[in-house]
């Protein structure tokens, strides 16, 4: 059981307001000893900058600055962003990938770039992990790390800041000419690495060149190249099946031999009672990933008062996959399971004996935990993918101080996110062994054995077909601000702006399956043995199909058309086909003030943000067999108004004490907006039912209170304990509405023939949002710390830790109820190392009342440990060590309220070595 959260956050309160007082006192009556000045270099540096733009701050902030010029503290921004407290991230082959935020998942937490909102997604191997996302979450593997000086985390929301970001808003911030010194600067970082299961050289390039003529004019450049090998390798299902006891008794009717399970077992097989894992499989998914990014950057201060920045930032992203799967895929059977009935047809004698049970176990819920068959039907597959990302972003910013007391501000910019994969194909061979695969007493663990067959024999193979697929998706942004800024007096200044935001995003999916695209009738049955090698991982050797030897074999390529011999029918799967905008004019008014509040400095905001957006959304309404049926085109909005309350109070110089108070939202998913759907009649009956996206929900709308107390002492030295609280409404749901006429559905009564816009549709389904609040409370405690108190040489050891507790309701998935990190490093002048742990606990990605639904899924806690060092050869020279995933971490994905073995894989440890140079 987790802490009894009202007496840890009543403790943690008594505790801050014991320390406030006495630090109060100390300062009081201590007297201010005189020291030299201290220049503080490398991580110190970047934490102590770091914990000013924090202590500076009114609304509560967490920022990471790099290190130097090219030189960020970790490898990937993800990676940095999980050592701040609150800030919890998943991973792709290794790589810190997207971020969850104070008790909200990744779709929540807004990232801007350069002060513009950013959108980018990259795909993933596994469907589990949002293959082909196209939602509101930003992946920070998109980007080099290189590329940039700082990010913060805003994690409280003040009216200047622009609506959205219910969890927060990261900002990413590349490197400008005037953040140098006058003159010339440059530096450039030479990488190499591998990884424990791959056997290629990793390089990664960066370099930065920066001039500044007298802080009047200066540009900047910078660019960031890699390249690596990525694996991972594990087990894995796809879901489970569970037959009906009518599709049972047909399989042991064609030939399912059951007799050599006990009349118990038999009787229970039966049943139609019990789950089976729908595929039994061991994978392994290799990549090649290429990454490139350049920036540029001038800057101009025409006149005293004004600075103009010009931003250009272009970032490409692109993953060459090819996955490897021997499965259990019966070709007459019932879904994926591990047990077949004779195939017939064209393929070989060895397809023509039906499966031998010889053993099953299941648990106390009829999962069943072991099968032991003699003459499984296995499919290898290879996947193969190329997907290409690109980004490009323009933005414009400028400064004018027009006199003492007014200013201005603002920025206009575009940006487009581009993500296509040409080809997403499948090569499908089919096999004949022996199975037994154990999940363990309790489901959750794997363990697959072959026996008696050989998996690399040709022999024990037959061809099957191929899969010819493409993705395409598009997302450009136009936005402009205007702010104004005037002092009052010493102790009051007004702000007030506007905003122009208009987002649109398009997408369109291809399948051309093996039942229309023709290969199955020319491949299905025919021999191996010329067009396979043998793949090996830590999990086994079988064999896998190769491309090149079977498209000339078989005289294919990839398509989305009839091949030009003849062969294959009509493209006719073509989903998801839709295009949706979102057009937002906002405005604000603050009160800033700086004052005193009991003889104590008393700074702080308060303001509203008003908001008005527009949504339009067309999309294909396609019924049997994907068959378009027509275009909907669905109008809708929302506006509102969000207060926003933040306050510092310095009840010492080194001894802060936040609130706020403040409301913000979050706006609905791209897919739940998007207007695409469907339309079916029942032939039988004439019933229609349809569906479609909904484009005028309303968004999250969130109220929050944040409390925290800080303490600064010494050059990096920090303390701080917080705690937040936060009301949700308007959460999304589906609806399904009865004999409702095709004029309220949105979907156009012409996809159905004969249709009026008074036709009744029996069943009506979209997107709405439900009534109730979810809550979730949370504590963040942070320490970091120089250890000076320490004898020589210990004096140069340092530390920086947080932890993170959150008490949410169910229905707020993708955030862990615990987390903590840890780095200790050891600093001097000629050297340094550090190693850092990251630790969250299990979280769900979905949840359902049912035991056995898998719409219950999640992943298992990890404990993530990286390392790094550098060694200054010269002043400007320096050799880098970095180590990613020393323990080689599993990642381990469960389904259901049990928590089943879902997924399990590995991506081995990485380890770089590198030199910088500074000119």
């Amino acid at each position: 059981m987790g802490p009894n959260l009202k007496k840890v956050l009543l403790a943690t309160v008594s505790a801050a307001v014991a320390g406030v007082s006495a630090s109060a006192a100390f300062a009081q009556e201590a007297p201010a000893a005189e020291v030299d000045e201290i220049i503080v270099t490398g991580f110190r540096k970047s934490l102590s900058d770091a914990r000013a733009i924090k202590q500076d701050s009114v609304i509560q902030v967490d920022a990471i600055v790099a290190e130097d010029m090219a030189k960020f503290p970790d490898l990937n921004l993800a990676e940095s962003l999980q050592r701040l407290p609150g800030v919890q991230i998943n991973r792709e082959a290794g790589e810190g990938r997207r971020i969850s935020l104070r008790g909200l998942g990744p779709d929540f937490a807004r990232v801007q770039l350069n002060g513009m909102e950013v959108l980018g997604n990259v795909d993933s191997a596994q469907d589990s992990r949002g293959q082909r996302s196209r939602d509101r979450a930003f992946d920070f593997n998109i980007f080099a790390s290189e590329l940039f000086s700082r990010v913060e985390v805003e994690k409280t929301f003040e009216a200047a800041q622009k609506e959205g970001g219910m969890a927060g808003t990261v900002g990413l911030f590349t490197g400008k000419p005037f953040d140098y010194g006058v003159g010339a600067d440059g530096a450039l970082s030479l990488k190499v690495g591998t990884n424990e299961y791959t056997e290629d050289t990793q390089p990664r390039i960066a370099a930065l060149f920066t001039q500044n003529w007298d802080n009047v004019f200066g540009v900047s450049f910078s660019a960031a190249y890699s390249k690596r090998e990525t694996t991972e390798q594990g087990h894995n299902t796809y879901n489970y099946s569970k037959p009906s006891a009518a599709t049972m008794q047909s399989l042991v009717t064609r030939g399912l031999n059951i007799s050599n399970l006990s009349a118990a077992e038999q009787a229970k097989f039966l049943s139609g009672d019990l789950y089976f894992a729908d595929g039994n499989r061991i994978s392994s998914w290799n990549a090649e990933q290429e990454r490139l990014g350049l920036t540029a950057a001038v800057q101009w201060r025409p006149m005293d008062g004004m600075e103009l920045t010009l931003d250009v930032l272009h970032g490409e992203f692109t993953t060459r996959r090819d996955e490897y799967h021997l499965a259990t895929r019966p070709l007459s059977s019932t879904g994926s399971v591990a047990f077949d009935t004779a195939a017939g047809g064209v393929w070989p004698s060895i397809f023509q004996s039906p499966s031998v049970i010889n053993d099953l176990t299941w648990d106390s819920d009829n999962y069943v935990t072991m099968t032991d068959v003699t003459g499984t039907t296995f499919g290898s597959e290879h996947r193969r993918s190329l997907n290409e990302n690109e980004f490009n972003q323009v933005a414009l910013t400028g400064e004018w101080e027009m006199s003492d007391r007014l200013k201005f501000d603002g920025h206009v910019g575009w940006e487009k996110s581009t993500y296509d994969t040409p080809y997403d194909d499948k090569l499908y061979m089919r096999a004949k062994g022996n199975l037994i695969a154990n999940y363990g007493s309790n489901g959750q663990s794997a363990s697959f054995e072959y026996p008696n067959w050989d998996p690399t024999n040709p022999a024990n193979y037959a061809m099957d077909s191929f899969y010819y697929r493409a993705f395409s998706n598009e997302s450009e942004l136009h936005e402009g601000e205007l702010n104004a800024r005037y002092e009052l007096n010493d102790t009051w200044t007004l702000r007030a702006g506007v905003a122009y935001h208009k987002f649109r995003q398009e997408g369109i999916d291809i399948f051309y399956d093996d039942n229309v695209n023709g290969t199955r009738s020319k491949m299905r049955g025919t021999a191996v043995n010329d067009v396979t090698s043998v793949f090996t991982n830590a999990f086994g050797s079988w064999l896998v199909g190769d491309y090149d030897k079977a498209f000339a074999k078989y005289n294919e390529y990839h398509r989305l058309e009839q091949n030009k011999d003849g062969t294959g029918g009509a493209l006719q799967d073509i989903e998801n086909v839709y295009e949706t905008t979102e057009e937002t004019v906002s405005g604000f008014v603050q009160a800033d003030w700086d004052s005193e509040l009991f003889g104590r400095r008393f700074r702080g905001n308060i303001g509203l943000r008003g908001y008005s957006t527009d949504t339009h959304s067309t999309g294909w309404i396609q019924g049997d067999s994907y068959a378009y049926l027509g275009t909907t085109d669905v109008e809708g909005g929302y506006d509102g108004v969000l207060p926003a309350m933040n306050s510092v109070l310095e009840v010492t110089p080194e001894v802060l004490v936040r609130f706020s108070a403040t409301q913000n939202l979050n706006r609905p998913g791209l897919s739940s907006m998007a207007a695409e759907g469907s339309a079916f009649q029942d032939p039988d009956t004439g019933e229609i039912t349809a569906s479609r996206g909904n484009p005028n929900l309303e968004p999250y709308k969130d109220t929050t209170l944040d409390f925290a107390v800080e303490y600064y002492f010494g050059d990096v030295g920090l303390m701080s304990a917080s705690v937040f609280h936060k009301d949700i409404k308007n959460f999304i749901g589906s609806v399904t509405l009865e004999n409702v006429p095709f004029s309220e559905t949105g979907v156009p009564f012409s996809t159905i023939p004969g249709a009026t816009a008074a036709t009744i549709v029996t069943e009506f389904s979209m997107p709405v949002n439900v009534e109730g609040n979810k809550q979730l409370t949370g504590l963040e405690l942070a320490a970091q710390s120089q250890l000076f108190f320490l004898p020589a040489p210990f004096d140069n050891l340092g530390v920086v830790a947080n932890y993170t507790y959150v008490d949410a309701d169910d229905a707020l998935t993708g955030i862990s109820k615990t987390s903590y990190n840890a780095t200790v490093y050891y600093e001097t002048d000629q050297w340094g190392a550090r190693a850092s742990l990251n630790h969250r606990s299990k979280w769900f990605s979905g949840r359902d009342p049912s035991v056995m639904s898998a719409s219950t899924r999640g992943f298992e806690g990890g404990t993530y440990v990286d390392a790094a060092a550098f060694f200054n050869i010269t002043d400007a020279l320096q050799l880098t060590l970095d180590a990613v995933n020393l323990t080689n971490e599993k990642d381990t994905q469960f389904w259901g309220q049990n928590e089943y073995l879902y997924n399990q894989n590995q991506s081995g440890t990485t380890y770089t070595a590198g030199l910088t140079y500074k000119f």
